[in-house]
């Protein structure tokens, strides 16, 4: 019998979350079908199985394993497979009775509490870990929580309800009397512990994890240094102006008339200078594993997307020898599916140099924080109109700041500013960007 495993479906991958099993129990799969949808530290998929046979899952929806953990099993196509697997089957509930959680022997119905059909004997309660720990942690007892999730699994607002519920019932309310006792003040402690008013604890999605795990370690492990540059963007301006003004579609009768092609943004032409300076300057297109440092043959620059929720980082493979139009058309592209969720594993990964922009919020310069194991990062400021001196002269020019934070062990000083000017030079003589 084959088993099938987490699969690693990124480079950053440690585990994965089973949302959807697209077969059943008992049916016949054959390679290359879809099989399951799992939740990755990065995006949803689905995963299609290399191999074949009737299907035994043993990882049920819900649950969370680390890559390399069997999730299922495939067994040969006939008859005994098929009883064997079924024998399987049959001792899962027995399994999972005997080390699941002890089921209480009653359910207290008292203070106005309403009746809960108790889980059958012998059958371990179906709730998502997030729910567990909920559960575990504020005291409720899944057995009494009727679930809301597929097949009955409880999932974590069901458990919330449940908490507010018993908290409900669990205090009584005060007693009417025209003679009570003093008014008692509130301890110093106690004023402090309400102090910030009601409290809500919002949990991290597996993104925001990953996030939090890999900034902070890079901020503990690498030592950087930063620089700083002023870009005059004037050249820049004038060239999206005219590429703005060529990008007009004709008027035409035939029906299906095109759209206005991508006209590349400032952060597009940031973008494709990146590449060219990373392609003249491999010590920046680099990372740090182990003690070594790896030069990369392929630039490819990841582009920060900001989500509702994350900071998603899709990948634009070989940047350096796309023109800029074809490096405006594919960072839209991905942008677009970054925030419908449709963006998968494979285009989040291979970055060897990141690109983050906030200048279309009004920040003039900012410090991002290397994604490791990459060498640097560049952080994007607004374009905007300066007061600046210029033949002896002052002039308002359109300008715009560019901060490279970098890892020393990779970049050092003379390194990345020879790397920054020659970015600088070619988004002031942006010429070289369309050939």
């Amino acid at each position: 019998m084959a088993e099938i495993v987490m699969p690693r479906l990124s480079d950053t991958m440690e585990e994965g979350t089973i949302l959807r099993w697209l077969k059943r129990d008992g049916e016949q799969v054959h390679r290359g079908e879809e099989l399951v949808e799992i939740e990755t530290d990065k995006a949803t998929m689905i995963y299609e199985s290399d191999q074949e046979g009737i299907l035994q899952t043993v990882a049920s929806e819900g649950d969370t394993l680390a890559v390399g953990e069997v999730i299922a099993r495939l067994g040969d196509d006939g008859p005994a497979a098929a009883g064997a697997g079924t024998d399987q089957q049959a001792t899962a509930p027995t399994v999972a009775a005997e080390t699941g959680p002890p089921r209480p022997a009653a359910v207290d119905t008292s203070a106005g509490s309403a009746p809960t059909t108790p889980t059958p004997e012998g059958e371990r309660v179906k709730a998502s870990p997030l729910a567990r720990r909920i559960a575990h942690d504020s005291g409720v007892d899944l057995y009494t929580v009727a679930g809301s999730g597929p097949g009955g699994r409880i999932v974590k607002s069901d458990v919330e309800a449940a908490r507010g519920q018993h908290a409900q019932t669990a205090v009584p309310a005060p007693a009417t009397s025209t003679a009570g006792p003093p008014e008692i003040q509130p301890t110093l402690a106690e004023r402090v512990a309400t102090a910030k008013g009601q409290t809500t604890v919002v949990e991290l999605s597996r993104t925001q994890q990953t996030i939090a795990r890999r900034m902070a370690e890079s901020k503990a492990t690498i030592p950087d240094f930063t620089l700083q540059a002023e870009v005059d963007m004037e050249a820049c301006v004038t060239l999206r102006s005219e590429l703005k003004r060529l990008s007009q579609p004709e008027a035409s009768t035939q029906p299906g008339t095109p759209t206005h092609p991508a006209v590349p943004t400032y952060n597009d032409m940031v973008v494709k200078a990146c590449a060219l300076a990373l392609r003249d300057h491999p010590r920046a297109n680099a990372s740090y594993r182990d003690g070594r440092v790896q030069l990369h043959s392929r630039v490819n620059v990841g582009v920060a997307v900001a989500t509702r929720e994350a900071l998603v980082v899709p990948t634009v493979f070989d940047a350096e020898e796309k023109s800029l139009g074809e490096v405006a058309r594919e960072t839209r592209a991905l942008a677009e599916r970054v925030r419908d969720g449709t963006i998968t594993p494979p285009e989040l990964g291979g970055g060897t140099f990141t690109v983050s922009n906030l200048g279309m919020y009004g920040v003039k310069s900012f410090t991002a924080i290397i994604n490791p194991p990459q060498a640097a990062i560049l952080s994007v400021g607004s374009v905007e109109s300066r007061a600046v001196v210029r033949e002896g002269e002052v002039v308002a020019r359109n300008t715009m700041t560019l901060t490279l934070a970098c890892d020393h062990r990779v970049l050092y000083g003379a390194d990345a500013a020879e790397f920054l000017a020659r970015i600088r030079e070619l988004l002031e003589a942006p010429a070289a960007l369309t050939l």
